[in-house]
């Protein structure tokens, strides 16, 4: 399913976030990788006011797991931003670590967004960059509506490919296989914080009798 897969949304980079806590744990997330076929994978740790990683942090850590890795499976750096003050302060200084093209992932909280979310949105674009928002089909507060218009302002959406398989509820589950049939979709990751939950949800989505179809097309285009 993973064969010649790019995870644009992963938490592997080791001891920097809530996700992989050892570079041990980093080695067997790419493990797994390669056993899948996956070719590359973008570390996206969080950056937020509770986690305040600064750009140098990340890049050593980054150049440290460079340095332990020597498989096939290429390694870049971004991050997963969440669009708090801390934000708009590193926006404005142009302080920011971003996917190709000068695209930005970014986040909200789960339950609520930023009372200025689409001023938020407007202001990345103006300053050069193309928002990407990471895992929409989680937003309790985004519908329809809400899909409809990040797509008409040029805001790419990104799938986490897990939630494919149920592994956040099956609420989840139901917005994005739907959201992935209408076109809504313009990347897909695997939102990586443990490998082994990561792996089962992926075990899971393979079983699931039309989601491995839908999880091999997003992948193929994607």
């Amino acid at each position: 399913m993973l064969q010649g897969w790019t995870d644009w949304h992963s938490h592997i980079l080791p001891g920097v976030d809530d996700g992989v806590r050892t570079l041990d744990e980093s080695l067997q997330a790419l493990a797994y990788y390669e056993e899948k076929g996956v070719k590359q994978v973008w570390l996206t740790p969080h950056i937020m006011t509770e986690e305040a990683n600064t750009t140098e942090r990340l890049k050593e850590r980054y150049k440290k797991l460079q340095a332990a890795y020597n498989g096939p499976v290429q390694l870049h750096l971004a991050a997963e931003n969440m669009l708090d003050r801390l934000f708009g302060e590193r926006l404005e200084e142009g302080d920011l670590l971003t996917l190709p093209e000068d695209c930005l992932l970014v986040e909200t909280s789960y339950l609520n967004p930023p009372i200025d979310f689409w001023e938020i949105l407007h202001r990345i674009r103006v300053k050069g960059y193309w928002p990407v928002l990471a895992h929409p089909e989680r937003y309790v507060y985004m519908g329809e509506k809400d899909y409809r218009r990040l797509r008409k302002e040029d805001v790419q959406l990104q799938l986490n490919l897990p939630s494919l398989a149920g592994l956040y509820g099956p609420a989840v589950q139901k917005k994005a296989v739907w959201m992935l049939k209408n076109g809504f979709y313009g990347r897909s990751g695997s939102d990586l914080h443990r490998p082994g939950v990561t792996r089962t949800a992926f075990e899971k989505a393979s079983v699931k009798k039309g989601i491995l179809d839908l999880a091999q097309e997003l992948v193929s285009v994607l």
